[in-house]
């Protein structure tokens, strides 16, 4: 049951994060930056599905840290070059605001599982 529940939890990070990917491109079109979305719901997916594995928790907050700079790359590519490995490179030139919601995003895509870790033992 527990490697089970770490590989629904996976498949969930990946859904969630699938789903704030575009919940934060719909977002950017109304007008307001939540590039928190793509992670939080990573995480928020992910801790559905109980599991006492740390990995699952590091797992989730990979796939939230890697669906926060898609989107950005996505929705606000630069404009020398759009391409996702001059995006990743350089990464540490985006405003401040944009790696602190990307951070935060990242770290909910990993403590929203990790907190949820203590309840895999009650959960059936």
């Amino acid at each position: 049951m527990t490697m089970k529940n770490n590989i629904l939890a996976l498949v969930a990070a990946v859904a969630g994060a699938t789903v704030g990917y575009f919940g934060f491109g719909w977002m950017l079109k109304q007008g307001f930056y939540a590039l928190i979305l793509p992670g939080a719901f990573a995480g928020l997916a992910a801790s559905h599905f109980h599991s006492k594995s740390i990995a699952v928790s590091i797992a989730s907050g990979l796939v939230a840290l890697a669906a926060g700079l898609l989107a950005e790359c996505h929705f606000h590519p630069w404009i020398k070059d759009q391409s996702l490995t001059y995006f990743l490179a350089h990464v540490h030139q985006l405003k401040p605001l944009t790696l602190i919601m990307l951070s935060v995003g990242t770290i909910m895509g990993f403590w929203f599982p990790f907190a949820h870790r203590n309840d895999a033992g009650r959960a059936k």
